[in-house]
């Protein structure tokens, strides 16, 4: 049986640029590299007047954030079909990079036989 990981992160009161897209995408490959994934294409796009998304499509599914700067938060999405490479460890560097004052994760693990 094969396990499938998902966190789901709400950030609140980032204490960084939510509004720089270069800032996040490198985030974003930072927790990548973190992780030992892949990275196949990155997407990113700015919205009028605030908010960008981010997604990073992985050899091991995907990584992606989407913020809306004028409330300080993010929502991140890190999603892993691999054995051996732990969702944690990019979430750690997402954390470390936009400085929560808060934030609440939710876990799932999908099993396909």
């Amino acid at each position: 049986m094969r396990q499938i990981r998902e966190l789901l992160v709400d950030l609140y009161g980032c204490n960084s640029d939510l509004d720089d897209p270069e800032f996040l995408t490198g985030v974003l490959e930072d927790a990548a590299k973190k992780m030992g994934t892949k990275i196949i294409k990155t997407v990113s796009h700015k919205f009028s007047p605030t908010g960008i998304t981010v997604i990073l499509i992985l050899a091991e599914t995907h990584i992606s954030i989407h913020t809306w700067p004028e409330h300080k938060y993010a929502a991140l999405d890190i999603f892993i079909c691999s054995e051996g490479i732990n969702p944690e460890k990019g979430w750690q560097a997402v954390k470390e990079a936009l400085v929560p004052s808060s934030f609440e994760i939710r876990k799932l693990t999908r099993k396909i036989e």
